[in-house]
């Protein structure tokens, strides 16, 4: 037998493939069938990836392993799953300039000076991050504002929540757009008055006015490498990728190929003309040991609150004149999801308004007549939900795909936008789950940071890292730390039609778990936020450890393009 100290347990990366590992000395805890909390003292792995056997405390160990691992008496937990990303935007989004820190117009202008300083030869200037919200301009940022610290070349910022995009002249100019351009269905310019010239910021559809250079290969096969890098650190060793593109599929491959797939990928195509590219006939089967699949298909009912594309029913509070923008209309959200269902692709679909979940509520139910059997339809975001409609969430198996950080983030302007009048089926986690429907929690990266550690202390408090509110922002809405803890695990591997497969730590299942350094279960909020992922472990080898940290990855080489942010 070989005996790796905890310190050392690097060595592990190199082990044979096969090769049993005792992981043992360890404060375990997973998520049993019924939702609770299991606790063991010890794993065992098999050669496969597979969990062979959990101990608790007095259970006779196995005679004889290959390697044994001594966790000292530290936590072990399921590695966690985030339910909503967007792989390579997190990856471009550490690649490209980063707005998202930023607290005002003029600290950004700041950093794009300073960014097309240091990039002289990049002929596009993209990054992504900014919320005009956050910089309390009341108002969408200008080309013009742009153009007096970039004029020479072509400039395009995706706004925080990717559904909204910031062009300098330049950019409008390549673009051809004019006070013409007519609105395209599903998106709106936003302009100058009088005249109707565009003022420099394109909401939702029309974000596809502007075309921006595309990655090349070796530019998306580092996103990533980047992307995983900085998730395992967090020790998200799953997630559901919501919005790949036939590109990001061949990327996904390759890295599967090549033995750089460190995580699981559960992909949902951008649309359907993608899901048939990549899947076919139906979905694709689990590949590399179940550490990518594609499942279905992605699709968008409405936009996002912050820029006012959400769809309500009633008029936006702080702009009476407009209720939102549909990007999909109900017949060709129908056709779309049929056309999915058909061939066995799971639906999954954006939907942030009251009106847009009423309706696609109103969809599945139609769906649900015609196609049988185990669909799991997924509402992506269900933030803002008609109180009258939440009931309709327990029927035909639909899961409310939502992100606990998004309430935190957005309470200030959710009040604003609605009212306080309508704020009582927002971010309605536990009404939503006591109707039926599964909970599967993640954070939209790089929409928001992804961390599950953040999410979790947010689902169980309502509360912002600052504390605040006091008691919670509709405190009445707080999950239980087991609920929380079963929608970033088990629960968002059932979502993606990984159960059985990984998100729990018993038998059978893929040996992905975590050693931090606090139990998520005693530790405080503010210490839960706090928690320090020392190692990761996916498929029972190590892929991340935080004493042996990694190096960042090399950019490719240079050439006349450059990198710019992926889409949405």
């Amino acid at each position: 037998m070989k005996y790796l100290l905890l310190a050392a347990a690097a060595a592990i990366v190199a082990a044979p493939a096969a090769a049993d590992t005792l992981v043992d000395n360890v404060d375990g805890l997973t998520i049993d069938a019924k939702g609770q909390i299991e606790r063991f003292t010890g794993l065992l792995v098999g050669s496969d990836g597979r969990i062979v056997q959990t101990f608790k405390r007095g259970d006779k160990r196995p005679g004889k392993v290959d390697y044994m691992v001594d966790g000292k008496g530290r936590v072990l937990v399921p590695g966690m799953i985030d339910a909503h990303v967007h792989v390579m935007g997190i990856g471009f989004g550490a690649l490209t300039l980063d707005l998202s820190e930023t607290r005002s117009l003029d600290e950004a202008k700041v950093l794009i000076a300073a960014y097309a300083k240091a990039h002289p030869d990049r002929p596009w200037i993209m990054g992504r991050g900014w919320n005009q919200e956050l910089w309390k301009l009341g108002r969408f940022p200008t080309a013009a504002e742009l153009d007096s610290v970039v004029s020479d070349r072509p400039v395009w910022l995706e706004r925080v929540d990717g559904h909204a995009g910031w062009a300098n002249t330049r950019t409008l100019v390549l673009a051809k757009l004019t006070a013409a351009t007519k609105d395209p269905a599903g998106g709106k310019i936003e302009r100058v008055a009088p005249g109707g010239k565009p003022a420099g910021v394109l909401v939702d559809n029309a974000m596809n006015l502007v075309t921006v250079p595309p990655p090349r290969p070796e530019d998306r096969d580092l996103a990533l490498l980047t992307a995983q890098g900085l998730l395992l650190r967090r020790g998200v060793t799953a997630v559901a990728d919501m919005g790949s593109t036939i590109e990001d599929w061949q990327s996904f491959r390759r890295a599967g190929d090549n033995g750089a797939l460190r995580m699981r990928i559960m992909s949902y195509a951008s649309g359907t003309e993608n899901m048939v590219l990549i899947g076919g006939p139906g979905p694709s089967p689990w590949l590399y040991d179940d550490k990518l699949r594609l499942n279905g298909v992605k699709l968008y009912m409405d936009g996002a609150l912050g820029s006012r594309g959400a769809s309500l029913k009633a008029p936006y509070a702080d702009m009476p004149e407009t209720k939102g923008l549909r990007i999909t209309q109900d017949t060709a959200l129908k056709n779309l999801m049929s056309r999915a269902a058909f061939d066995h692709f799971q639906v999954a679909v954006h939907a942030i308004g009251d009106e847009a979940n009423a309706a696609l509520l109103g969809a599945i139910e139609d769906m649900a007549l015609t196609y049988k059997g185990d669909r799991r339809w997924r509402i992506e975001h269900a933030q803002i939900v008609d109180p009258a409609d939440i009931a309709r969430f327990g029927k035909y198996g639909i899961i409310a795909s939502m992100q606990p950080v998004h309430e935190t983030s957005d309470r200030l302007m959710a009040e604003a936008r609605l009212g306080p009048n309508r704020l009582a089926g927002a971010y309605a986690w536990k009404s939503i789950a006591a109707s039926g429907a599964k909970l599967a929690f993640g954070s939209d990266a790089p929409v928001e940071l992804p961390d599950p550690w953040a999410g979790l202390a947010a689902a169980i408090t309502r509360q912002g890292p600052d504390g605040q509110p006091f008691g919670g922002w509709q405190a009445q809405e707080k999950v239980t730390r087991e609920q929380a803890l079963t929608a970033y695990t088990a629960d968002a591997a059932y979502a993606g039609f990984g159960d059985g497969r990984f998100g729990r730590l018993l038998r059978g299942e893929r040996a992905d778990f975590l050693l931090v350094d606090r139990d998520p279960m005693l530790a405080s909020p503010a210490d839960l936020r706090a928690t320090k992922v020392l190692q990761t472990w996916v498929n029972g080898q190590l892929v991340y450890d935080a004493a042996n940290p990694p190096a960042p990855p090399a950019e490719p080489p240079k050439r006349e393009r450059p990198v710019p942010v992926d889409g949405r």
